[in-house]
């Protein structure tokens, strides 16, 4: 696994075998991110990113990397947050993520905090992957939005799903048996 663009560009991080998790390959990544400078520029608007089925960290360094505030990751499994964690303490950026060891279908229905762009990669298997996008962008009266108006959510998904019917999908894209699914939280009027 590589850091493929921004301050930490080319940092190379070896992933135990014993994991479980499948990270995003390093071509998938570096296509998916080209393809989010039409929608975000992560450097002049520094926003606050959630990295939701965080699995090796991948995606929270590279949004670090790219110039995210602040990255929250969230990720059950204790050998892979422990893996983060080892990678956050090699660049010095401790505190530029808060990492979660957590459940995030409970931490979606329980947190009060927004971001401006979300990134999920849960199992491909996972049943509840079809509702996703309704958790991140159902208002509940007793909190604010998960995603900020106008903010991104990107789902990685295997080519099973389509999600060409969700009102909020604004782009899909698919390299290999990987596909992104790009939604636009929308803006207030």
């Amino acid at each position: 696994m590589r850091i493929v663009a921004g301050k930490y560009r080319g940092r190379h991080f070896d992933i135990p075998r014993s994991f479980k998790a499948r990270p995003t390959t390093d071509f998938a990544k570096e296509n998916l991110f080209n393809v989010l400078r039409s929608y975000i520029d992560f450097e002049a608007d520094m926003p606050r990113a959630l990295d939701l089925f965080a699995g090796t960290g991948s995606i929270t360094l590279e949004l670090l990397s790219r110039g995210c505030a602040h990255v929250t990751a969230v990720e059950l499994d204790t050998q892979h947050a422990a893996f983060i964690r080892q990678f956050l303490r090699a660049l010095q950026a401790e505190d530029d993520v808060t990492l979660l060891r957590a459940d995030v279908l409970r931490f979606l229905r329980k947190t009060s905090a927004n971001y401006d762009f979300i990134f999920a990669d849960p199992p491909y298997a996972l049943p509840q992957l079809p509702q996703l996008p309704d958790l991140i962008f159902t208002n509940d009266e007793s909190r604010a939005p998960i995603l900020v108006p106008g903010g991104i959510f990107v789902l990685e998904h295997g080519r099973t799903q389509d999600f060409t019917a969700h009102p909020y999908l604004i782009d899909h894209r698919a390299y290999g048996s990987v596909n992104f699914s790009i939604f636009r939280s929308p803006e207030i009027s």
